[in-house]
């Protein structure tokens, strides 16, 4: 196991969701008040975002893993 490209993606996936799940939540609380949707509107557009926040992260890890291989290949 490659423990230094792991703790790279580790490492950058925790930037990223944080910048990701920050922007999802502040979106729909921000939609909600704009819109005067209120509270329960405004929670059910910050989990749908959530949600996409999650596809979002799930798709950065599978590229990430691709670049930056955490399994060791067999040397010849």
């Amino acid at each position: 196991m490659n423990t230094r490209n792991l703790i790279t993606i580790v490492s950058m996936m925790v930037l990223v969701g944080t910048e990701v799940f920050a922007v999802a939540i502040a979106a729909g609380w921000a939609l909600a008040g704009l819109f005067d949707l209120g509270d329960t509107v405004g929670h059910v557009l910050m989990a749908v975002f959530s949600l996409f926040a999650v596809w979002i992260m799930v798709q950065l890890w599978r590229r990430a893993i691709s670049i930056e291989p955490v399994h060791a290949t067999a040397r010849r």
